[in-house]
């Protein structure tokens, strides 16, 4: 079972669209915090300094794919659980479940699935995809 760290934001008026519901750019900005915020707590520290370790300056996106559910509002309180679904050697696949506590209980908003890759620079500035760091993939799984 891979590690699963949950990430908690709470949904503002200005992330609703005039419908009252979330505009859906704003769960990939929720998404791409709930990353970072898995790897802050399997204790990788900030990129700023894995830069300066490792060479890794970030985990850039390189495809994603969602499914939408239910809708969630202004008020909702949202759980993103997180996990990194599979290893690769230069990527890896992260899995998001965002879910919603309510009277019903759990209901579930979305279903998202990334590959993201540790980026690195090349001598001319240009990124490029570093072999997954094994000290980062240590601590998280």
């Amino acid at each position: 079972m891979p590690k699963t760290v949950i990430y908690t934001t709470r949904v503002e008026f200005g992330d609703c669209d005039p419908a009252g519901i979330v505009w859906f750019p704003n769960f990939f900005g929720w998404i791409d915090a709930a990353s970072r915020h898995f790897f802050a707590e399997c204790g990788v520290p900030r990129w700023e300094e894995t830069s300066k370790t490792l060479g890794v300056i970030g985990t850039p996106l390189v495809d994603t794919k969602a499914r939408f559910v239910s809708t969630a509002s202004y008020g909702d309180t949202l759980h993103f659980a997180t996990s990194v679904r599979e290893w690769r050697d230069k990527s890896f696949v992260q899995a998001y479940r965002v879910t919603r506590d309510d009277a019903q209980g759990e209901t579930l908003i979305l279903e998202c699935e990334e590959v993201r890759i540790f980026g690195g620079k090349r001598p001319d500035g240009r990124l490029r995809a570093l072999p997954v760091p094994p000290e980062i993939r240590s601590l998280c799984e």
